[in-house]
């Protein structure tokens, strides 16, 4: 048994090694224990009297000790210190006969008794506790989940993945990440993630754009991922949370085609309505014209009857017409003057606005990226609303614009009756309306359109109002600003 040299020296560092927090164990060239410190009692559960001359084979679980002798005798040919075990997993064995997975730092000490070896030993039980536990959950994880480390690497599969993408995990893990991803993409990938790893946060992958997931048989699959960065002690790595949207596409594509269709027949429908309708008035205007006189007030007031519903019915098909026309018969945007605009519409409300004494003004209005007839026709149908709902007092309309970020918000804000609170939302649906039809004549469509047409230009519309203190419709131009003016 090689003993520790009884020095002052050795003593006082012996009293130190005994306070340090983690397992210290150091050994002589041969694998003699010749110190231990508090910590590695408590870790391995034996007395440090009991360790003292052991070789350090008895920490070391059997089915590990055929090999240690001759990873000792490695280190011993070039000592330095550096992790032991470096890309694998290690077990101490306590006095119990029970393993623990432990992380072991090796550092050589040279003296004039010859080399020795101290090993920091540090009881990682917990941290395995924790990484089983995170395994099972990315397992049981609806979707599919991968974790990649900082070179691209696969380190982490569940079994939403083999699904998904048709591989055993064994087939995965350590491959590239980029053998999921089609080729046409591939090239510029590694880029992208780089780029990741050097500012990490959770975000989704993508947005704005269509990803597809290569599967092992070749096939495509549209895809959405959400990327969010773990930190460990040891290094970064990027969870991904993918979800095979084909069933949504489908669905969405489908719809498309319905709303397409719909919108068609909508414009045929209302469009062709027309011809018989006008047929259908001038008759009615030339009977009443020319016989009223031979009519009794019965059938005088039949025709009046008669002459009003034919004229609801044409304005009916006539807002039917313009909100299919919204997605019907698109144009491509262009830079339009939101101030033209205003003024347009207010041109095309001239009679309303002299018969209401209205005053409408207007603040500074940027120029955007638009359709300029739908653009007209929005601003027509709020300044036309505020005309029409209008209070006691003669109307004060003022429609203005702010920059928010990326979009402008613009506001027509009048003096009118207002709307309740519980209307806000409502209001904006198709032939919804709040009011008799003989005290605010109107189809329930104007402001649906409004809405069509905002949504077409990537932006929300609302209201902000209480009854009898009027109204502020907002809507947004999200993108494709050009200017202010």
């Amino acid at each position: 048994m090689v003993r520790a040299v009884s020095t002052r020296s050795t003593a006082q560092l012996t009293a130190i090694i005994d306070s340090v927090p983690i397992a210290i164990v150091m050994v002589d060239a041969q694998g003699h224990i010749e110190l231990v410190n508090a910590q590695a009692e408590r870790l391995f559960g034996y007395a440090s009297t009991e360790l003292h001359g052991e070789m350090i084979d008895v920490l070391v679980p059997d089915r590990f000790r055929s090999g240690h002798s001759e990873s000792r005798a490695g280190f011993n040919r070039n000592p330095k210190a550096r992790p032991m075990g470096a890309g694998r997993e290690l077990f101490g064995l306590r006095k119990d006969g029970t393993e623990i997975p432990i992380e072991i730092g090796l550092s050589p000490i040279t003296t004039e008794q010859g080399l020795f070896v101290v090993s920091a030993i540090v009881d990682i039980s917990e941290r395995k506790r924790l990484e089983a536990r995170f395994r099972a959950t990315v397992e049981s994880a609806p979707a599919a989940m991968l974790m990649i480390d900082g070179v691209g690497s696969i380190v982490l599969v569940n079994s939403e993945v083999e699904r998904l993408f048709g591989y055993d995990r064994e087939e995965l893990l350590g491959q590239k990440v980029e053998v999921l991803i089609p080729e046409r993409f591939r090239s510029g990938h590694p880029g992208l993630r780089t780029r990741y790893f050097a500012s990490p946060v959770a975000r989704r992958l993508g947005v704005g754009r269509d990803l597809f997931g290569l599967r092992k048989d070749g096939s495509e699959i549209p895809i959405e991922i959400g990327l969010n960065p773990v930190k460990t002690d040891v290094e970064l790595f990027v969870l991904s949370a993918i979800v095979d949207i084909s069933e949504r596409k489908r669905q969405a594509e489908a719809l498309e085609r319905s709303n397409m269709e719909l919108q068609r027949f909508a414009y045929v429908a209302s469009h062709d309505l027309q011809t018989p309708m006008r047929s259908i008035a001038s008759f009615v205007e030339l009977l009443q014209s020319s016989y009223a006189d031979k009519l009794d007030a019965q059938a005088n007031d039949w025709l009046r009857r008669t002459v009003d519903s034919i004229g609801h019915l044409r304005t009916l098909v006539r807002d039917l017409l313009e909100y299919s026309r919204v997605d019907s018969q698109p144009h491509p945007f262009q830079r339009v003057s939101t101030r033209e605009v205003f003024d347009r519409a207010v041109s095309l409300l001239d009679a309303s606005v002299r018969e209401s004494q209205a005053n409408v003004t207007c603040g500074e209005l940027p120029a955007v990226m638009g359709e300029r007839s739908q653009l007209v026709r929005l601003m027509q149908n709020l300044i036309g609303n505020a005309l029409k709902y209008r209070g006691k007092n003669s109307p004060r309309i003022h429609v203005s614009a702010e920059r928010r970020g990326s979009e402008w918000i613009f506001a027509v804000r009048d003096n009118g009756i207002g709307i309740a609170q519980k209307h806000h939302e409502k209001i904006f649906e198709i032939f919804q309306r709040l009011h008799d039809q003989q005290e605010y004549p109107g189809t329930g469509i104007g402001l649906a359109v409004c809405r069509r047409v905002v949504q077409r230009h990537g932006g929300r519309i609302w209201v902000e109002s209480e009854p009898g203190r009027g109204s502020v419709f907002y809507f947004t131009i999200a993108e494709g600003t050009v200017s202010a003016q």
